[in-house]
């Protein structure tokens, strides 16, 4: 494949960016579009398409984005931060550092399933590094490093910067990711992957001995195809570190693989901000994909749907049971209610533990929703950290009430369905108390909960 030089790629970035910009500027002159909008009746998130576009005028996808890859842009730009430049990370160390994004979260894939897939094979692969609102993905001698960050209304935004040396370099927005990233595997908004996928030992994909998108609930069989996993995982059966045959062969493993106390041998981590994949960090990316892609569909869908209740009054109710449906399931994910099991402790090797805690807002008896417990389950307290996020916070109040409503009816034993057993009352009461003293703006008929 020929390779694309540095210069054609920024040309390209450009193109797509100011392509984007006009077609939704034609769409959004388009009169009468809201006529189109047929709002679903039933169906999960997973099982029913969005049912508008990123270009609705509620939704605004293509103005200017106000999350954190933008705001380092302009600070760049106006010379209040400067990005350095080394060697064979090019500006990875230092944006990492600018964001404030932790080496220890780095996640690392082999199969070919990027942008710059050409440049990804398992000697060479892809670095993922990530805080809750911000992802940086690094390949050694490609030629861009990409940013992903949640914007609280639209969604996650896409950045690239070019690896190469210059005294204030771009950051450049470019919607040529939606190709992938914005599809029935991101819930049909602008979001985040997590794909296991079966791998060659090019690291070339071949989905037809396994091809999954992975979150919490994700049985552990089906996780991890294409990516190297450092760590113990307990006794799980997974589809990390392997690479097939040309037939396929090697793709059932009969016995848990052997774990691995770091990366192999045969990668150069010369240019990588960490010498782990560390199985902790890649189960809260699991975890962050799906709640970043949910938070995203939840806001947007009822944006356009309470801006089309007011054209059509008539549809009153249909709005409020799709709020409240989307509500229900964002809450359930929310307190891990499906969570795979963990087969056997888990065992992290690195320090990603102990950073992502030290990151989370903690009460006053230092518990934080970001302990993990890697025993029985990801969380010591299984609810989600991103409702401290500025994507939840700015979810429309009609979506944000219902969510809240949902997980007081959870945590108060109010909601008795089997699924919720699973949390016991010391989760339950630890969890509110956490949230008491931690999370602003937190409904007033929160109150403590006895064991």
């Amino acid at each position: 494949m020929m390779r694309i030089g540095v210069p054609t790629v920024r040309f390209v970035l450009l193109v797509l960016a100011a392509s984007s910009a006009l077609t939704a500027q034609l769409s959004l002159e388009q009169p009468g579009a809201d006529d189109a909008i047929v709002l679903p009746h039933e169906g999960t998130v997973d099982e029913r398409p969005f049912f508008s576009t990123r270009r609705h005028p509620s939704i605004g996808y293509d103005e200017p984005a106000n999350d954190r890859a933008e705001e380092l842009a302009r600070k760049v730009d106006d010379g209040t931060v400067q990005l350095r430049f080394n060697g064979s990370s090019g500006y990875l160390l230092s944006v990492l550092q600018a964001l404030g994004v932790p080496a220890e979260s780095q996640s690392v894939v082999f199969s070919k399933t990027s942008l710059q897939s050409h440049y990804i094979n398992p000697e060479n692969p892809r670095a993922i590094y990530y805080s809750d609102d911000v992802s940086v993905a690094f390949i050694r001698g490609a030629p861009l490093l990409e940013i992903s960050a949640l914007d609280p209304k639209q969604g996650v935004v896409f950045y690239a910067i070019e690896q190469r040396e210059n005294q204030r370099p771009e950051i450049v927005r470019s919607d040529s990711c939606l190709s992938c990233h914005e599809s029935r595997n991101s819930l049909d908004v602008p979001g985040m992957l997590a794909r296991s996928i079966a791998v060659g030992r090019g690291g070339e994909t071949m989905p037809q001995y396994g091809n999954y998108v992975s979150d919490h609930r994700s049985p552990f069989e089906e996780r991890w195809g294409g990516w190297y996993i450092t760590g113990q995982p307990g006794t799980a059966r997974h589809m990390g570190n392997e690479m097939l045959e040309p037939d396929g062969g090697g793709h059932q493993q009969v016995t848990a693989p052997k774990p691995w106390s770091g990366m192999p041998s045969w990668v150069d981590l010369e240019g990588y901000a960490s010498e782990a994949s560390d199985v902790a960090a890649v189960m809260i990316l699991d975890h962050q994909v799906r709640m970043t892609n949910l938070l995203t569909r939840v806001g947007w869908e009822t944006r356009v749907a309470l801006e089309h209740q007011q054209r059509h009054p008539q549809e009153k109710d249909t709005v409020a049971r799709l709020i409240a449906a989307d509500a229900r399931e964002l809450a359930d994910y929310m307190l891990f209610v499906d969570e795979a099991r963990l087969p056997g402790k888990f065992v992290s090797l690195s320090q990603f533990p102990a950073k992502f805690a030290a990151a989370g807002p903690k009460d006053s008896r230092g518990r934080t929703l970001k302990q993990l417990d890697l025993e029985k389950r990801l969380l010591r307290y299984p609810c989600s950290y991103m409702i401290y996020s500025t994507a939840f916070d700015a979810l429309p109040a009609e979506a944000k009430d219902k969510v809240y409503a949902n997980l007081w009816d959870i945590l108060s034993g109010k909601e008795k369905a089997a699924k919720y057993s699973r949390l016991s009352p010391t989760d339950r009461a630890a969890i509110v108390s956490i949230l008491l003293e931690t999370k602003t703006g937190l409904p007033s008929y929160y109150r403590k909960l006895e064991k």
